[in-house]
């Protein structure tokens, strides 16, 4: 059985900021961004244990082409990635620092 994954409650919310951001820099790039995205989250699907830990047990898995990292737990007893944020490498880390408290 393979690994399903759910997301915090404002990773859509953060991903969509990115999206808007990147099409108003240029048309269709945000688009571009987000199937690099859902590129990256069909990888970790397939291949969780792939990834290293980074910190604690939270793994972080770099989006192709974007400073963008994926930041995730596996719940190995339910077969489930939960993905805590999806971040800007740019931006301060205690933003995202405070999702998982």
């Amino acid at each position: 059985m393979g690994y399903k994954i759910i997301f915090s409650s404002k990773v859509e919310s953060d991903l969509q900021e990115s999206i808007d951001w990147y099409n108003e820099k240029q048309a269709g790039l945000g688009v571009r961004f987000l199937n690099e995205v859902k590129k990256q989250l069909n990888y970790i699907k397939g291949n969780p244990h792939a990834i290293v830990v980074r910190y604690d047990n939270i793994r972080c898995s770099k989006v192709k082409t974007f400073p963008y990292l994926i930041h995730f737990t596996i719940e190995e007893d339910i077969k489930t990635i939960k993905v805590i944020a999806i971040f800007n490498t740019n931006r301060s880390p205690s933003i995202w620092v405070e999702r998982i408290k």
